[in-house]
């Protein structure tokens, strides 16, 4: 895993693909809201259209501010709490 976001709002951890593991076949993102404590993790379609996004949002060189608002499209569907280990 690794981290490719990190704001004061968000952090993103993307995982790898990993062959000998069924449920990470095609790998996948973790998403943390930090204010609600709540996060999704997102595999196959879902995560290859934010991967895209993502690419794309790179290349336009954002600032903190805009990633943080396109990553706020995801905030309904976070309803998993944060629990730390």
């Amino acid at each position: 895993m690794q981290m490719i976001y990190n704001s004061p709002n968000y952090c993103v951890v993307e995982f790898p693909p990993q062959d000998n593991h069924l449920a990470m076949k095609a790998g996948g993102y973790e998403i943390v809201d930090k204010n609600t404590q709540r996060e999704i993790f997102i595999d196959g379609a879902l995560a290859a259209k934010f991967r895209e996004s993502v690419q794309q949002l790179i290349k336009e060189e954002l600032s903190l501010e805009d990633v943080d608002e396109f990553l706020g499209q995801f905030d309904i569907l976070m309803n998993q709490p944060v629990v730390l280990h």
